[in-house]
């Protein structure tokens, strides 16, 4: 988990022990990040500051995929996660972040949304370098 940005309490970089002033206020609560992996639709909601929602992949089996080269989108089926190169762990246990490449239907996909925070999964194909 990240680290809050408030800095109360804790340490200071020499050790010495630092006391909160104030307790922590609810917008600067965390919470545990949401990691979507390979799986049946599931899609959650959760309610965030101003009374606003955020809708949150916690497990898909489909991609958006944007083809540039025939200016079409297609609904695909996720075969396997080949690489995330956000995190190594996410990588093996096949978490679906921005920037991971899957193995489609279509052939390998890059992840440009961020579905643990936007509710769907968008991709553009990569060319493969001959």
């Amino acid at each position: 988990m990240r680290k809050s940005i408030e800095s109360l309490g804790g340490r200071k970089y020499t050790g010495a022990r630092l006391n909160p002033y104030r307790s922590r206020r609810k917008h600067e609560i965390d919470r545990y990040p949401n990691e979507p992996v390979l799986g049946s639709e599931n899609i959650i909601t959760r309610r965030v500051r101003g009374r606003n929602y955020k809708m949150a992949v916690k497990s898909s089996e489909f991609v958006n995929v944007s083809d540039n080269e025939n200016k079409k989108t297609i609904k695909t089926k996720i075969l396997k996660t080949l690489k995330n190169p956000a995190n190594k762990d996410y990588e093996r246990r096949g978490v679906l972040s921005k920037g991971a490449i899957v193995e489609t239907e279509l052939g390998h996909v890059k992840i440009v949304s961020r579905p643990g925070q936007v509710g769907t999964i968008n991709g553009v194909i990569i060319k493969e370098a001959t």
